[in-house]
């Protein structure tokens, strides 16, 4: 078995790159060679900020955060990141925004693109209603099972 040789200006390109896009994980492979760079993610403190999100309605200061974000996650209009990718509000940069806050929406109706590995992948209501909530701003990276929206009747 051979050694891949070790490239540290690559891992430094790599490790780059996960910074500047708030990424956890990034692998390159050529041949026989292979390049994985993960960032741990208990380096919260580390991690890049991501864009705020639009206002919710204030908390009591009682309250502890974890609470609202599973209320958030079990609300029965919540649209949830169907993958990993990144979110766009608008179809185009310049183009008016897919939905808008207090739009009604019919099912079907596209709210939003999430892009992952470079397809752009439409997000659409699955029962017509009302946006009340927008939780993810434009070019904002989004997880798995992240709440994207609230659409309620």
């Amino acid at each position: 078995m051979s050694r891949i040789p070790l490239d540290p200006d690559a891992i430094r390109a790599l490790a780059g790159i996960l910074h500047e896009t708030g990424l956890t994980e990034i692998e390159i492979a050529e041949k026989d060679s292979r390049i994985r760079v993960v960032r741990a993610a208990v380096a919260a403190a580390e991690a890049p900020v991501p864009p705020p999100r639009p206002a919710r309605s204030p908390l009591p200061a009682a309250e502890p955060a974890v609470p609202l974000a599973d209320a958030i996650t079990t609300h029965p209009g919540v649209i949830l990141s169907p993958m990993v990718g990144v979110a766009y509000l608008f179809p185009e940069p310049g183009a008016p925004a897919f939905v808008t806050l207090g739009q009604a929406v019919t099912a079907g109706q596209t709210l939003l693109l999430i892009e992952a590995m470079k397809t752009f992948n439409q997000i659409k209501a699955p029962k017509a209603g009302t946006v009340t909530q927008i939780l993810v701003a434009n070019g904002m990276p989004v997880e798995y099972g992240e709440p994207l929206m609230i659409v309620e009747n």
